[in-house]
């Protein structure tokens, strides 16, 4: 575990959530802001196993009282919104620049072979596939806009069977007038580039297929310079056990989505 990660994460969530306006229980021995810290630091370092980050850091007197798991799950759920929330304003403060990249990556619930018994979500919009692994997969779809450092701004889990395109315009609406978002051959459509454009003066800037007019120099060397840093960002999430997420309800699946963005800006903002 970085020390500097998990001060620098308290201090973050503490900062928004004071500025919020978010009191803490007086009872409580542990803050909402350590809750969410522990939260974040088992994303990062943990796999998203709550219960052991919380036993770490509370056997390394990282915590300021004795917090159950049981109670920290009740908790956590509790401060739920308040983690979108959180996550939703660092976006917003950090979707700033000339440069975002836009892609996503599988979020499965089960194995596909198990999607019958799937008790979390049911139905074949969640069955998606993975052109990048050339397999199929059961769950969610994560969509995610990212500056060139790797930082989340914009983000949406959807079913894994929805087109790519579906979130596109609600991303990139925030993001600043005049700024390129720079995304694969998924994301190819005139009229969806059109309307985005009109709308919120964003570029989208595809990769072409090989039967389309082929993208310029230019922006041959900024998809290859921006697609490295995504990819690096989903490897990022993957390690974070993304990919293999163990949660009974879909509002825990959904936390630990949360979480692991809200590790993954933290340490890429220091990187």
């Amino acid at each position: 575990m970085n020390d500097d990660v998990m001060v620098a994460t308290y201090v973050v969530v503490d900062t928004v959530l004071t500025a919020a306006g978010h009191r803490d229980h007086p009872l409580a021995q542990v803050s909402d802001a350590e809750v969410l810290t522990v939260a974040a630091v088992a994303a990062a370092y943990f796999q998203n196993h709550h219960e052991r980050a919380l036993q770490v850091m509370q056997g390394m007197r990282y915590l300021s009282g004795r917090l159950s798991a049981s109670r920290f799950n009740r908790r956590l759920h509790a401060l739920a919104p308040w983690l979108e929330a959180l996550l939703e304003t660092l976006g917003t403060l950090f979707a700033t620049g000339e440069a975002f990249v836009l892609d996503s990556l599988p979020a499965p619930v089960c194995r596909r072979v198990r999607a019958r018994r799937c008790r979390k979500v049911r139905g074949k919009p969640y069955c998606g596939y993975c052109a990048a692994k050339r397999e199929k997969f059961f769950g969610w779809r994560l969509h995610l806009v990212t500056t060139p450092a790797g930082v989340p701004v914009a983000f949406s889990l959807l079913p894994a069977g929805l087109h790519d395109l579906t979130p596109v315009h609600e991303l990139t609406v925030g993001l600043p007038r005049h700024a390129q978002t720079y995304t694969d051959k998924a994301y190819n459509s005139r009229a969806d580039e059109a309307s985005i454009l009109a709308a919120t003066g964003v570029r989208l800037v595809p990769i072409r297929r090989a039967n389309m007019t082929p993208n310029t120099w230019l922006e041959k060397v900024a998809l290859r310079e921006h697609r490295k840093r995504i990819e690096t960002t989903n490897s990022q999430l993957e390690a974070m056990g993304l990919q293999r997420l163990r949660a009974r309800t879909t509002v825990g699946f959904e936390l630990k989505v949360h979480a692991s963005l809200l590790a993954l800006t933290v340490i890429n903002l220091g990187s």
